[in-house]
């Protein structure tokens, strides 16, 4: 067997390894666990699961996107092979070095930019401005501090009375105040800290992320949400769940030496449950000001 026919065999070979690969990456049956809870939804062959009112259209567009990335590596291998095996070294041939001047690949190379246009302006940009332009009023949604450190989510509710309390930098604690709430602040009296986020089922939610010290990322696949969360700004994001159960919050941006275990759990439960477990939590212990001085 000659050269030119192994390099053919090897780079048929490569194709197949590239597409049958992901299959076996993808194809995880159990779920990972937070805290040593089992994470609910099936994470078996492609996306993980969806729970959000508006992932579904997040999910059509990644799945449109694989399609075409696919058609077009499917295309250009079985192109690759074609050259590789049609313009091989051979007795009685001599390579041509004039131009190609075919019109099947204008048309493909048009056709490719005219899909991508439509991608972008007629499928990602309205997506983006139904889920990202517009957040839900704040007197229909829960709304929660997300406030990241090394290597913890802080959640930070604002109470009975709905309106968070006063916080400060200098105030900040990791034992006593992680927050940094300000013990002077009556809104601050019946605030709720957790390190775990729940949240009702069938109601949209506001969570306005903040860090303490590096860029974290805020990663909730379920809710197919993701955004950086930069020191000394406040981000808000917003999705609705629409599945009770327990899900993982994860940190997507490398944070130190133990981004690993960056890991929270996020519950999905009805209105009665919910505030069943604020009265559980309990309402932030009253400050003792000498302690924080």
């Amino acid at each position: 067997m000659n050269r030119s026919r192994i390099i053919g065999i090897a780079a048929a070979l490569l194709v197949g390894v590239c597409l049958i690969a992901p299959s076996i990456v993808l194809g995880q049956t159990e779920a990972p666990a937070v805290s040593g809870n089992a994470i609910d939804g099936d994470y078996g062959y492609g996306l993980p699961p969806m729970v959000s009112k508006d992932g579904q259209r997040v999910d059509d567009l990644i799945i449109i996107v694989h399609w075409f990335m696919s058609a077009l590596f499917m295309g250009w291998a079985i192109f690759f092979v074609y050259c590789l095996m049609r313009f091989r070294a051979r007795a009685g041939h001599k390579a041509a070095y004039d131009p190609i001047k075919a019109k099947v690949s204008k048309y493909s190379e048009i056709g490719v930019a005219a899909f991508e246009a439509f991608l972008l302006i007629g499928l990602s940009m309205p997506i983006w401005a139904a889920t990202k332009s517009e957040p839900p009023p704040e007197t229909e949604a829960t709304h929660v501090r997300v406030v990241a450190e090394q290597f913890q989510w802080n959640f930070h509710y604002p109470g009975a009375d709905g309106k968070f309390g006063k916080t400060a930098a200098d105030l900040v604690d990791t034992v006593d105040n992680p927050l940094g709430l300000d013990p002077n602040d009556p809104a601050a009296e019946d605030d709720v800290y957790a390190t775990e986020l729940h949240l009702p089922v069938n109601k949209p939610v506001i969570c306005d992320l903040t860090s303490k010290d590096v860029i974290h990322s805020f990663s909730l696949t379920v809710m197919r949400v993701k955004q950086d969360v930069i020191p000394g700004m406040r981000i808000p994001v917003w999705f609705t769940p629409v599945k009770e159960g327990r899900y993982e919050v994860a940190c997507a941006q490398l944070c130190g030496n133990n981004h690993y275990s960056m890991r929270a759990e996020m519950v999905i439960e009805d209105d009665a449950s919910f505030a069943t477990w604020l009265e559980e939590v309990g309402i932030v212990e009253e400050f003792d000001e000498d302690e924080l001085d």
